[in-house]
This record gives structure tokens, sequence and C-alpha cells, in this order.
């Protein structure tokens, strides 16, 4: 697989493996791009194999820089729903062809995109708090991050909606995403086949780009617009999501 891939498809690959680190760094919003990039490279259902291994990669990374500030109540609430939604998507998933695979991963691309669009300009940020908001959020955050590793637009709303202030809401998020990553891997293993010892080196040569854009995100988290670089990375997503449906 290594020895196939294009100039152009490297430099994709590092391209995404550098734009998770700088969303794992606590820049939030960007990292739906990443999925997109990849499923250019390697084709939908694969590719979900091989940035599994890079998101945990950047989940350790996240856990223990910001762990102190987790919320456990919080976490607690959502991740059952979420790993009730992981089964449901390896399920439904596992019959999916790639064309009809592709096209699903567009629509939630493309949905999770108008999510964060419509949260974003909403006036009100008032949404129900109730064990059933949560069940909603936590079952389409788990389906969705099995189908394509999208969990975060809906995982945000959940935890915005707590009003968790910004420390705590990063550290809840760290953990949140390890425990269902690494509770993800077994389905890829066994029951799809998208996580073999062939994608596991090319998960591992982005390593070192993983940490540049971590060590990048830290630095820059406080000096970056951030409102401008999540509507810049949303619409290149929205566009991209896409040109996957179209191809």
């Amino acid at each position: 697989m290594l020895s196939q891939l294009p100039l152009l498809h490297w430099l994709i690959l590092f391209g995404a493996a550098f734009i998770l680190g700088l969303s794992k760094s606590g820049i939030k919003g960007i990292s739906i791009i990443i999925v997109a990039m990849l499923v250019f490279i390697f084709g939908a259902k694969s590719s979900t194999g091989i940035l599994l291994p890079m998101l945990i990669v950047g989940d350790i990374f996240a856990v223990i820089y910001y762990h102190r500030h987790a919320q456990w109540k919080y976490l607690f609430r959502l991740l059952p729903f979420m790993m009730l939604g992981v089964i449901l998507g390896t399920w439904i998933g596992d019959s999916l062809t790639e064309e009809v695979f592709r096209k699903s991963m567009a629509a939630v691309i493309l949905i999770s995109v108008v999510v964060m669009f419509w949260w974003d300009q909403r006036k009100s940020k008032h949404v129900p708090q109730q064990l059933g908001f949560a069940g909603i959020m936590g079952l389409t955050a788990g389906f969705t991050t099995m189908v394509g590793n999208l969990a975060g637009s809906f995982a945000n709303i959940f935890f915005l909606a707590m009003r968790l202030p910004k420390d705590a809401f990063i550290g809840t998020t760290a953990w949140l995403f390890l425990i269902i990553n690494l509770f993800k891997v077994p389905f890829h293993i066994w029951n799809w086949g998208t996580i073999t010892t062939e994608t596991i080196q090319v998960s591992a040569i982005t390593i070192p780009v993983i940490f540049l854009g971590l060590f990048m995100g830290v630095r820059l988290l406080k000096r970056i617009n951030d409102n401008l670089f999540r509507k810049f990375i949303l619409i290149m997503t929205g566009i991209g999501s896409i040109i996957i449906f179209l191809t």
C-alpha cells in the first residue's frame, strides 16, 4: 500500500495528519476535513481503519495534556449511548457496498457540516439537557463515529449544551474520544477487517506529523481567529463531501 501511493497522496495524507494534530490540541471544528482527505486517497470504508489509530495517537496526547479538567459525570451520561451507536453502525456498515458506504459517509459529513453551521449561527445556545437528549446525541455520535469517524459535531453540541468551561470541554471530550475510539478497534479488526498490519504501517508513518500538528496547535490555540478558521474548514469540508458523493 505504501509503495503504491503517488506524491500527491502522500502530501494529502500528511496534511490530514497535521490537521488531526491541530484538532486534538484543542482547536475544535476542523477534524471533519480529515475524513474527506483520507476517503480521496484510500476509499470510504478502508480509510476509517487507517484513520482510527491516528485518532487514538492524538487522543492519548489530549488526555495527557487536558485530563485534569475532565467532567466525568457528563462523560458517563453520553458514553453508553455512543457505544450502542457504534454497535449499530458496525452492523449497518457491514452490509453496505463500497459505493453506498461512500455516499453514506458523504451524507454524514455534509450533515455534520450543516449541524455545526446551524449551531454556530444560533442566537440561543439553549438545548434540552434531559437524558433523552443525551440518548439522541449519543446514538447519533456513536453511529457516525463508526461509519466515518465523525462523532465530533454531535458530541460537541451535547457538551456545549452542558455549558462546560473551555478547559473542561476539551478535557472531557479528550477522554470520551479516547475511550470510544479504543472501543471501536475490535470491530474494525474482526468485523470489518479495515485494520490490518498493512494499514497500521500507513497510520504509524503519520505519527511524527501528528505530533507536529499537536505542537503547533498548542502554540496557536490562543493566537488564531478561531471563528474564521472554523468557517473556512467547514466550507471546504462541505465541498469535499459533495465531491466524495459525486465520485
